[in-house]
């Protein structure tokens, strides 16, 4: 049996939007997301929605994708009207990966946005990467169409951590691609580490955090391992392979961040993540939790 609706007014059939909802758009802000579902590889405790080339078949393709996000952006120009956001502050681009579009389509992608709605003087414009996905090259390519942001997913500084992860960029390549990032210009460098893995010891996670600090990435995100039904990860588990994440070690790990980051300047801003001033928090996440408004492609 269906449940029931929730409070206010229903989705209209052709998609426009209610009045109450484009009355005052971006009024609180507007960022735009962009989705790019792609990976080389399934990691086996990852359940976002991405697909390696042999997993959509004769679906979407990479090379298609670029121009099916701008039919995106044509509707959802053609929904908001005569009620289009003053301006976009933030755009990010996640996924997926990202950064297995060629430059070129994730230029074209941001330069659409721009055209559509107009692009604030001070965007926020963040791509997400795995590190093996990027090279001086690319990021140079990125910065210079507008790219102010990159969020680079590190996970470990452990070889064996990223084996049981399923991760297929080594130890160090992270820290390398995050040196690269400043070196072509990025305003702010965000590391994601994931704490709490099966065999992950104490001292691992900690050359983790002060690779981190080396790096002089200016942003950290540390998440504790969730095992998602359905993923390679939780059926390793369930077949005895690897125990489970043990809660009371995920709590030391997050104090061990705490102390770590903040010894090294960084400040708590958010449950995961950490900033070394101000501006360099993430303004979309920011936008997401103030109640701002969004559009995703």
């Amino acid at each position: 049996m269906p449940g029931v609706l929730p409070d206010g007014e229903p989705v209209p059939a052709d998609g426009s939007l209610p009045a109450t909802a484009t009355r005052e758009v971006g009024a609180r802000g507007f960022g735009v997301y962009v989705h790019v579902p792609f990976c080389a590889s399934r990691c086996g405790y990852c359940d976002f929605n991405t697909y390696t080339a042999a997993e959509l078949g004769g679906g979407v393709t990479r090379e298609g994708y670029a121009d099916t996000v701008l039919a995106e952006l044509r509707l959802a120009a053609r929904v908001l009207g005569d009620g289009p956001p003053r301006r976009v502050d933030t755009v990010f681009v996640g996924g997926g990966t990202p950064t297995l579009l060629p430059a070129d389509d994730l230029a074209r992608i941001l330069d659409a946005v721009d055209r559509t709605w107009g692009l604030a003087a001070d965007a926020e414009v963040t791509t997400e990467a795995n590190p093996e996905s990027v090279t001086p090259e690319s990021l140079k390519a990125l910065r210079a169409v507008g790219y102010t942001r990159i969020s680079l997913g590190m996970q470990s500084a452990s070889p064996g951590v990223l084996a049981i992860l399923d991760r297929r960029h080594s130890a160090g390549r992270a820290t390398a691609a995050a040196a690269e990032a400043r070196e072509a210009g990025f305003d702010h460098v965000n590391l994601d580490l994931i704490y709490g893995t099966p065999g992950e010891r104490a001292e691992d996670f900690a050359r983790s955090l002060d690779e981190v600090i080396a790096a002089g990435a200016d942003h950290v995100s540390a998440y504790a391992l969730i095992v998602e039904d359905g993923t390679r990860l939780a059926a390793r588990m369930r077949r005895g392979e690897l125990p489970y994440p043990d809660d009371d070690v995920a709590a030391d790990r997050y104090l061990a961040a705490e102390e770590a980051l903040g010894a090294a300047g960084f400040s708590w801003y958010e449950v995961s993540n950490w900033a070394r001033t101000p501006a360099a928090r993430c303004r979309h996440n920011l936008l997401y939790w103030a109640g701002g408004d969004w559009w995703g492609l």
